[in-house]
């Protein structure tokens, strides 16, 4: 009698024993997957900042060169109809290609952003 009443506690403790073990694994892979997701979430923030800053640096330099080429072009623009007519006019026309130069490189600073955030979406 002894025996079977022994077996049959050990039958029903049995699942509750195992399902403790159970849920400590699955604690376990819940701090691992938290873990990771955290490692993740920190590459993203990394890789975010990196492509705000080239862009920052790009879009700085695209302004700079394009206020100089527009300001080249100002100058050249007084300068016509006058005594230096002939310089007036090379002014103005390296004066729009340095400040379209400018401006294409303010456009490309934002393709930066635009990597940044598909990056983003696809990991969602």
């Amino acid at each position: 009698m002894r025996i079977l009443s022994l077996t049959l506690l050990l039958l029903f403790l049995a699942p509750a024993i195992y399902g403790q073990n159970s849920n400590a694994t699955d604690s376990l892979r819940t701090v691992e997957q938290f873990k990771q997701e955290l490692l993740n979430l920190r590459a993203d923030v990394d890789n975010v900042q990196l492509n705000l800053g080239k862009s920052e640096r790009r879009f700085k330099t695209g302004i700079a060169v394009a206020t100089l080429g527009y300001s080249i072009t100002i100058t050249g623009g007084l300068m016509l109809g006058r005594k230096r007519d002939e310089l007036g006019k090379a002014l103005l026309i390296a004066g729009g290609a340095t400040g379209v130069t400018g401006t294409i490189l303010m456009v490309d600073a934002f393709k930066f952003l635009g990597r940044a955030s598909r990056k983003q979406k696809a990991s969602r």
